[in-house]
């Protein structure tokens, strides 16, 4: 698969629109569509500033600035990733809480921690690592645009089926979220022997 193509929909999938929506429960079905797409389309945009800067200069960011190792943070973004994907599959609580329509500051609390992620901060780094910044900064860029795109569209058919199986609705999302979530697990898994990987050659680099 071309590089730009396999980073474009490895964000997407792991922005995963069908859980947004069930996370953003509260929001759909308390703020009508033009309130609801204001700030859906504030958190991306700031999201996206957070994505491009850390598909330019992801692992800078890490070891320079945060002094960690990125194999480390995949370590621990692939162990929390995995707890996550677990419980949806299984059906248990959100492991984050509802937003309500009357918080003080919405879009942050869509962009934090729904939008970025360390699933997703590491989908963004491995495109940096693929592409060239251009490249990079339009596959994530146009990523999320999807992923919101996508988010707004549920919010349209959430409205315009409310007083006609508004349950159903729900009952697919969910359901299509819990199939999402396989690969979710699936790349934390990934993330976790990533991050063991590149751990092992920092050591036998020292050993030798």
């Amino acid at each position: 698969m071309d590089a730009f193509l396999e980073s474009f929909l490895l964000l997407f999938v792991l922005l995963n629109p069908f859980i947004l929506s069930v996370y953003l429960r509260n929001l759909v079905e308390e703020l009508d569509f033009r309130v609801f797409a204001q700030h859906v389309i504030r958190a991306g945009a700031t999201t996206a500033l957070v994505y491009v800067a850390f598909a330019w200069a992801g692992n800078a960011i890490f070891e320079d600035v945060l002094q960690i190792r990125f194999s480390s943070f995949l370590v621990f973004g692939g162990i929390t990733f995995l707890i996550i994907g677990t419980r949806l599959i299984l059906g248990g609580p959100p492991p984050v809480q509802d937003i309500r329509a009357d918080s003080d500051n919405i879009s942050a609390s869509i962009a934090m921690p729904l939008l970025v992620g360390p699933g997703t901060i590491s989908a963004c780094v491995l495109a940096g690592s693929r592409l060239d910044p251009l490249g990079s900064a339009l596959a994530v860029a146009g990523a999320l645009a999807l992923g919101v795109a996508t988010l707004l569209i549920f919010k349209a058919v959430h409205d315009y089926v409310r007083t006609r199986n508004e349950p159903m609705v729900r009952r697919y999302t969910e359901i299509a979220g819990r199939a999402t979530a396989l690969f979710t697990g699936s790349f934390a898994v990934e993330m976790i022997f990533q991050g063991i990987g590149g751990w092992i050659q920092i050591l036998g680099g020292n050993g030798g």
